[in-house]
C-alpha cells in the first residue's frame, strides 16, 4: 500500500534498480496492530521527515514497511559471508528489507532498512521476526556509539508489531527501522564474485566508490583504490572500538560494511574490567571475536574483501595478488596510528608528543590495567582528576603502588585534563543497565530505557542524578553473556 499524501516521503530505489542480481523484491509482513515505541526525533529531522507524521497510523505503516511510497521498491538484499571463519555462500536479509534510499539534509544518500519485518527467501528456516528487547538494544547502543563519535548505522524507530514471537518463551515482537550510509558489506562482494560475473563486481565497485568514496571516481585502478579506502575506514573504526572498550561480538564478513560503519548490535558489549580476552557472545566459544583479537579479525576480513576484487584489480592473477597484498600490508600501520592517536587524546597528550616517552607509557598502562582489572571506562574518566591534582583514582587499584609510579611519569608530561574529558566518556551503555532497561521494556515499562538513552546520548558531560550510569556492574551481576539478537 502507498502512503497518504501528508506522510509521503521521497524514497528512492537505486540499489534495487542497479543490482537486480543482488535483490529480491519483497514485502514486509502485515502488522495491523503496530504501535510506535520509540522515535529518534533528531535523526528524523536529519532525514527531512515530519516527526508528527511519523507518529500517525500512516507513519507507523512506513516504519514497519506496511505503507510505502508508490515509487519504493522494497527488496531483500543478497550477500554471502564467513561466519566464525566458515563460508556461507547464501545468507542475505532473512528477516530484513531495504525499503529504499532517502536524501538527508546534507545531500547524502541514506538507506532506510527494516529488521524483524518477516521472513524472506533468505530466512534459512527462521521465522523472520524480532523481539522488542534485541531491537531496543540495537537502538540504544547504536545511538550511544553515534554520540561517542563512532561511525555507525543508526536506529530511526522501534515499533511494536502486536505479534508474539516464539523464542524460549513468547516475547512481544518489534521492527527496527535502521538508517545506514548503505548496507554494502564484504559479504555483498563475496556473493557477487561467486556468480562468476566480473562485470557485476565492477559495477558494484563503481557503485561503492560513487556512494562512499567519490574522491576516488577518477582512480586509475578503481578496485584497488576501493580496497585501500575500506582498509583505512575499517582500521579507524576498529581503533575506535578498542579505545572505548567495545566488543562487537560477531565480526563476520557479512557484518563488515564498505562504508566503515558499525553494523549489527547483537552479542555486543562494553567491557567493565579491562581484559583483552573478554568475550560476551554465548556462541563464541573459541574466543574468535574476543576484545583483543578484533584488529586481527578486521585484517582477516579485509583479506577476504581483497580476494573478491582480484579479477578486477588486474587480469594477471599474480600481479593482482601482489597489489592487493601491498594494500593489506598498510592495515596494521593504519590501525596502530589511529589507536595511538586516540590513546594520546585519552591521556591528554599532544599529537606531536615524543613517542620515545609516550610509547612505553602506553604499553605499561595497558599492562597495568590488565593485571589490576580496573574498570576501563571509569579509570580513564577519573584519570583527568589526577591531572588536576586529585589522587582519588588510586582507590581503583588493590595495590596502588605501580599506578603511583606510572602516574609520576605521566604527570611529568603535563597532561591536558580538559582534553581528556572530551575524549573519555562518563556514560556508556553499561551491560547491567542495558539488561535492566530491556527487561523492563519487554514487560511494558519504557522508562528505564528512556533514562538510559538520555545518559548515553550525552556521554561526555557529567550530570547530577546520573551517577549510577557511570558505575560498573555490581559483583552480584556476575559474568555477562549476550546472544545474537533474535
Amino acid at each position: 500500500m502507498s502512503l497518504a499524501p501528508q506522510t509521503a516521503v521521497d524514497l528512492g530505489s537505486r540499489f534495487a534498480r542497479e543490482f537486480p542480481e543482488l535483490a529480491v523484491p519483497w514485502a514486509a509482513a502485515d502488522f495491523p496492530d503496530a504501535r510506535l515505541l520509540v522515535l529518534n526525533e533528531p535523526l528524523a529531522a536529519e532525514l527531512g521527515f515530519d516527526q508528527a507524521a511519523l507518529r500517525t497510523r500512516e507513519g507507523v505503516g512506513l516504519l514497519t514497511g506496511n505503507l510505502v511510497p508508490e515509487t519504493a521498491a522494497p527488496v531483500a538484499q543478497a550477500y554471502a559471508g564467513h561466519q566464525f571463519g566458515g563460508y556461507s555462500p547464501r545468507l542475505g536479509d532473512g528477516r530484513a528489507l531495504l525499503l529504499g534510499e532517502v536524501t538527508d539534509a546534507d545531500g547524502g544518500l541514506r538507506d532506510l532498512h527494516l529488521k524483524g519485518s518477516g521472513p524472506t527467501p533468505f530466512a534459512r528456516g527462521g521465522d523472520g521476526f524480532a523481539a522488542v528487547g534485541p531491537m531496543l538494544r540495537e537502538y540504544v547502543i547504536s545511538e550511544a556509539m553515534h554520540a561517542l563519535g563512532v561511525p555507525t548505522t543508526r536506529a530511526l524507530a522501534v515499533t511494536a508489531t502486536g505479534l508474539g514471537v516464539q523464542r524460549d518463551t513468547v516475547l512481544p515482537g518489534a521492527v527496527l527501522t535502521r538508517v545506514a550510509a548503505s548496507h554494502l558489506r564484504v559479504g555483498t562482494f563475496q556473493y557477487a564474485v561467486a556468480t562468476g560475473d566480473d562485470d557485476l563486481v565492477r559495477r558494484l565497485v563503481a557503485h561503492a566508490v560513487d556512494r562512499h568514496y567519490p574522491h576516488l571516481t577518477d582512480a586509475e585502478n578503481p578496485s584497488l583504490a576501493l580496497l585501500g579506502a575500506v582498509i583505512d575506514a575499517q582500521a579507524a573504526l576498529i581503533a575506535r572500538w578498542m579505545l572505548l572498550g567495545f566488543v562487537h561480538g560477531v565480526m563476520n564478513t557479512d557484518n563488515v560494511t564498505i562504508s566503515g560503519e558499525t553494523i549489527d548490535y547483537g552479542p555486543c558489549a562494553f567491557m567493565d574490567a579491562f581484559d583483552p580476552a573478554s568475550v560476551y557472545s554465548s556462541i563464541d566459544r573459541q574466543g574468535r571475536y574476543a576484545f583483543g583479537r578484533q584488529p586481527l579479525i578486521g585484517e582477516w576480513n579485509l583479506a577476504r574483501f581483497a580476494e573478491t576484487l582480484l579479477t578486477t584489480i588486474d587480469p594477471d592473477t599474480d600481479r593482482a595478488i601482489e597489489l592487493a597484498q601491498d594494500e593489506l600490508g598498510r592495515f596494521r600501520d593504519a590501525y596502530n596510528a589511529a589507536w595511538f592517536s586516540g590513546m594520546l587524546d585519552k591521556l591528554g597528550m599532544p599529537a606531536d608528543a615524543d613517542q620515545e616517552l609516550t610509547t612505553p607509557l602506553l604499553t605499561d598502562l595497558i599492562d597495568l590495567l590488565h593485571i589490576s582489572r580496573v574498570d576501563y571506562t571509569g579509570f580513564f574518566r577519573r584519570l583527568s582528576a589526577v591531572a588536576r591534582g586529585d589522587a582519588g583514582t588510586r582507590a581503583l587499584f588493590a595495590d596502588p603502588g605501580p599506578f603511583d609510579l606510572w602516574s609520576e611519569r605521566w604527570l611529568a608530561l603535563a597532561p591536558d585534563a580538559d582534553k581528556m574529558d572530551a575524549a573519555n566518556p562518563v556514560y556508556i551503555p553499561r551491560n547491567h543497565l542495558v539488561e535492566e532497561a530491556l527487561d523492563a521494556a519487554t514487560a511494558g515499562d519504557l522508562q528505564p530505557f528512556e533514562q538510559l538513552l538520555e545518559a548515553v546520548t550525552s556521554p561526555f558531560a557529567e550530570r547530577p542524578g546520573l551517577q549510577r550510569y557511570a558505575e560498573p556492574a555490581p559483583d552480584a551481576f556476575g559474568p555477562y553473556r549476550t546472544f545474537c539478537g533474535t
